[in-house]
This record gives structure tokens, sequence and C-alpha cells, in this order.
């Protein structure tokens, strides 16, 4: 039987043999709190490149030390993260899977040691640290920061850059009016609002030419927040400026109750699909191989991200095989557990 799923999908010079993604997941592994890849990082990722996952985006991976969520967060601000890095993706690319790394700042949401830092000075809840709201030096800084993990990044060999624009972290702390108060260019309007991710995207796109994906939280899941709507302008703005892929999921920029339930986030993929008309990832409780053929076929998205179930499932792709009632590659150590 062909399979959407199982189809190859091309970006930029890029062909992923299917379209099962694996969504970027901290880890909170590096034990050594320098950022540097760990064995655990050895382990994890190149098990489900094994698995026949045809993308693994790598966990959010600070572009700053300050910006780490955690103490215990890779890091790619240094020039020393490069080795290691790369040997996670030469590890990764030998069982046949595309590897990508997710760039990203913690913002107000850094939980490391020292001065955090924010569009503006509100803290995520109650019970959070007040962060200092940005200069624009900070601002440049932090975009070259973003430019130079992006130069680390190709030099470690990966295939594609996610920036992340998502779940309440720096970048999507300025795309929203509940976490963005500034008076200056870069807050008020949804365009001013849009400008720190603008040159975010352009500085990024000046070292690297590869594909450029960007994960985005589709709702706010609050009354004066953002929506969906909302995400559909800024998504044609990324078009415009050479973005390949929405990664779409939702909320964590404020504490909000979501209602979850399988695939309670593809919806969002496939508004900015239709109306941005431009490619996507579907992310949120997505298990089973036919729901992933489902979105895939009725053009709800590109990619199908997994997340917890490839946690519990590193070979979730020969089980969504099996359902779906065709056959997919397996190693050579590894057939005879596979053909009876």
């Amino acid at each position: 039987m062909e399979t959407k799923l199982f189809s190859p999908y091309t970006i930029r010079g890029v062909t992923l043999k299917n379209r099962i993604v694996m969504s970027p997941m901290c880890m909170y592994s590096c034990d050594t709190e320098d950022g540097k890849v760990r064995n655990w990082h050895k382990i994890h990722y190149p098990a489900r490149a094994v698995g026949q996952v045809g993308l693994i985006i790598l966990e959010a991976t600070a572009v700053t030390a300050q910006g780490r969520i955690s103490s215990r967060d890779l890091g790619i601000w240094s020039d020393e993260h490069v080795d290691g890095l790369r040997e996670l993706v030469s590890l990764v690319k030998e069982h046949g899977a595309k590897i990508g790394i997710q760039l990203a700042h913690a913002g107000r949401k850094s939980e490391v040691d020292g001065e955090i830092i924010a569009p503006s000075a509100i803290p995520f809840s109650d019970q959070a640290r007040t962060p200092k709201e940005m200069t624009k030096a900070d601002i440049e800084e932090t975009i070259q920061a973003f430019q130079n993990g992006a130069r680390r990044a190709k030099e470690a060999g990966f295939d594609i850059i996610e920036i992340h624009a998502a779940h309440g972290y720096l970048i999507n702390e300025f795309l929203s009016p509940l976490a963005n108060k500034r008076q200056d260019e870069y807050g008020g309007s949804p365009e001013n609002r849009y400008r720190f991710l603008g040159e975010v995207i352009n500085a990024v796109k000046e070292v690297w030419d590869g594909p450029l994906f960007v994960r985005i939280s589709a709702s706010d899941y609050h009354p004066e927040g953002l929506t969906v709507q909302d995400y559909v302008p800024y998504a044609k703005r990324m078009k415009e400026q050479g973005v390949d892929l929405i990664d779409v999921s939702s909320g964590a920029v404020v504490p909000a109750k979501i209602n979850v339930y399988p695939g309670y986030q593809v919806p969002f993929a496939e508004t900015i699909r239709r109306e941005a008309e431009i490619a996507t990832g579907a992310v949120g409780l997505i298990t089973s191989g036919w729901q992933a053929e489902e979105i895939l076929c009725n053009g709800r998205a590109d990619l199908v991200f997994l997340a917890r179930e490839l946690l519990r499932n590193p070979y979730w792709p020969y089980a969504a095989a099996k359902e779906l009632g065709t056959t997919i590659p397996a190693p050579v150590q590894y057939e005879r557990g596979w053909l009876f």
C-alpha cells in the first residue's frame, strides 16, 4: 500500500525519506551544565534514527548561556559546542535520518541563575522572577547570537534549522501583546512586535541557505492574546523572508487552561497552510499511523511532528507502517525481528 506518511518530502534540496518528524523536546541532560553534548544525547537521538524517523530535530539549543531554559540545556553559544554537535549529527545521519536543530532563547522563562531578559519587565507568573526589559543593545546582541548559532549549526553539519518562536520563550514574548508592552519600534503594533523575529530570520539567512523552519504558538489561549488568525499574516511575512515551513504548536506565553485531545493543534496548522499558502508541520497528540495519514492526505499539513509518542516508542514508524499495511526498511541487524 502506498502511503503519504512514508512518501519522501523535499525542502530546498534536502529530501526526508518520510513525513515523520521528531519534535524538539528538552532532555535536561547536560549534567556538566556547560551546554555540551553528553552520552545521553548520543544514545537518545540516534535510537530514533534507527527507528526510521525521517527528521529528528534537536531539543531547544540555547544561543546564549543566559538564554537556557535550565542549566542542563544544550548550547550553541560557543565554538566549543561544535565538535560534540558534529559527532551527534554524524551518528544520526549514519542511520538514514536527517537532523535539524532548534535555536532558542528562553527569555523570561529562563530558570538559570542571574539576570533574565525579556521584551518587557513582566514576569511569566506570580511565582516567576521579573526580567529586565531589553535595551536596543540587548536586542542587537541577541540577534547576533542567533546568527552565530546558525553559523555553528552549519559547521556541525545540520540539515535543517528551526527558530524557536513558540511556547512563551523570548521570540514568542516579542510577538504576543500579553508579554510585550514596549513603546518603541519593537512593540505596539503587530508589525512592530514581529520586528524582532523578522530580524532574527534575516540574520540567520545571511549565514544559512538550507531549509529554515519556525516554530510558533498559534494561540495564546487568552482573550487578549493572539489567535491563529493573527498568525496568518505573520506566516505570510515569514514566507516572504524565505522560511520554508511553519511548525505549528500553541500556548505557554502565559499560564492558561488548555483543552487537550488527540490532534487538538492540527486545525491551527491547517489554517496557516491554507490561508498563508506555506508548508506546515502538525503537532499535538498524534499517536497512530492512521491519524498521521489522515492529516497528510487531507492536506492539513505537510509533515507530522511526534513528541511524547516517540519517547514511549523509538520505533513508532514500524508500528505505523504495520497499521497502514505497508513495509519500511529495517537495519540489517534488525531484519529478523520485522520479517516474521
